[in-house]
């Protein structure tokens, strides 16, 4: 059960996962020893998947975004294996949600210019059959993020 001291450390990890943890300790209220520990149960427990690095992508080259709506003939749980596996090699997709809907998935798909998009479509339907692939290009980032609420966790 996380209390509320749990959720601030969660949130304030979130924002930053390199903060020592003696500003941490700090910022909850708790000594060092203490606060860490509460870190080892998170990460423990799972509510701490992993810590992460978050780049630039315009310094990485990556600026663009477009988002890949995908609808396919197949539904089946090998045709889904092999659609996973198709897209983990490329690592210039960085998303990929099954929907519900009248498309089927959505990639997110980071490229340094927009004409890049067609090398990542023929990787793709090089490897799987598609019914139908539409694009759209993002014209601006307005929330991004990670972080997701803490407050319903138990």
């Amino acid at each position: 059960m996380l209390d509320d001291r749990d959720r601030k450390i969660l949130d304030l990890l979130q924002a930053d996962a390199g903060i020592s943890v003696s500003d941490l300790a700090e910022r909850v209220a708790l000594s060092v020893s203490a606060c860490s520990r509460r870190i080892q149960r998170l990460e423990e427990s799972g509510h701490i998947a992993r810590r992460i690095v978050v780049l630039d992508r315009k310094r990485m080259g990556v600026p663009t975004t477009v988002f890949a709506l995908i609808k396919t003939a197949h539904h089946s749980d090998e045709w889904i294996e092999t659609f996973r596996r198709a897209i983990s090699g490329i690592p210039e997709i960085v998303e990929a949600h099954r929907l519900t809907g009248n498309q089927d998935y959505i990639l997110k798909i980071v490229l340094p210019r927009v004409e890049h998009y067609d090398v990542i479509y023929k990787q793709i339907v090089r490897k799987i059959e598609l019914f139908d692939v539409s694009a759209s290009i993002s014209m601006e980032i307005l929330k991004s993020g990670s972080a997701i609420p803490v407050g319903y966790a138990d």
